[in-house]
């Protein structure tokens, strides 16, 4: 069973770093993205038509009012308006030139725009103005783990959680960065506070469970991979990697099930269809 465990590690491992970007982006936006963990969980009550309307008059009736502008501007985020929650953060800048929750509230627009310099820099003014604004670290530390610079995102992770050692974010995010350089029992730690802090978000189990596969204990990523899809049932990733935890412990007729809901939610997921076809291989 050993033997097995470690020749489907191995091509585990293989197809695994091919998805890499699934894994790794569990964590891409905060107010303007559902499926986050960074800040602020989306709340499709913020970007409707009623509150954009509603927020509009509270603009025409104070048009010198900054945080109207930065209020609705998270509105049109929300609502996937991107360019005019641009225009509005810009208009509050212009009014109060020292809103840092103005310039993190446009980085935060600007990285889904996939603008990540420009997201970078509004963290940093962010900063200037409040050094300890654990929102525009978290958020600068993801930019820079999206461009790879992962020193620089240690940095800011470890700034934030220096600053607040009960924030979730910052574990988890610095979590990914030690997967990502597979040094999966430091990420392991991680993800383990992040569960404590906040048991009810689904990607830190993902996450957990990814690296305990790594280091080989199927038994404890299946464990985190079946919580993680009770709390996200339309997780491709999670049940892809649910079927590698089942088909190491050579439970092929449920690997092969778990494998199949993965893609019949992603068809692009390799990891799934690569599981697929190395359990036909075998029955041959």
């Amino acid at each position: 069973m050993h033997q097995n465990r470690t020749r489907i590690l191995d091509k585990w491992l293989s197809s695994a770093r091919r998805i890499a970007p699934a894994i790794l982006g569990l964590a891409f936006l905060t107010a303007c993205q559902s499926s986050n963990y960074e800040d602020t969980p989306f709340d499709s009550a913020v970007g409707s038509a009623a509150n954009i309307s509603s927020l509009t008059a509270v603009v025409e009736a104070n048009p010198r009012d900054a945080s109207a502008y930065n209020t609705r501007g998270i509105a049109y985020g929300q609502a996937g308006k991107l360019d005019l929650a641009i225009q509005d953060f810009g208009t509050a800048l212009q009014l109060d030139p020292n809103s840092y929750q103005a310039y993190a509230n446009r980085a935060l627009v600007r990285r889904r725009q996939n603008n990540i310099q420009a997201a970078i820099q509004d963290y940093s003014r962010a900063l200037n103005l409040k050094s300890n604004y654990d929102i525009a670290l978290v958020g600068r530390g993801n930019a820079y783990r999206e461009l790879g610079q992962f020193p620089q995102a240690l940095q800011d992770f470890n700034a934030a959680i220096a600053e607040n050692s009960g924030d979730a974010r910052a574990f988890f995010n610095r979590g990914l960065i030690y997967q990502a350089q597979g040094q999966h029992q430091l990420a392991i730690e991680d993800f383990s506070i992040a569960i404590g802090l906040n048991p009810n978000a689904n990607e830190p189990y993902t996450a957990r469970g990814i690296s305990y596969l790594a280091v080989n204990d199927p038994n404890a990523a299946l464990d985190d991979l079946t919580v993680a899809i009770n709390l996200d049932k339309n997780s491709s990733v999670a049940w892809a990697n649910r079927g590698v935890a089942l088909e190491m412990n050579n439970k092929t007729n449920d690997a092969r099930r778990n494998y199949s809901k993965a893609l019949t939610l992603d068809r692009s997921n390799d990891l799934a269809r690569e599981g697929l076809s190395r359990i036909d291989r075998g029955k041959r």
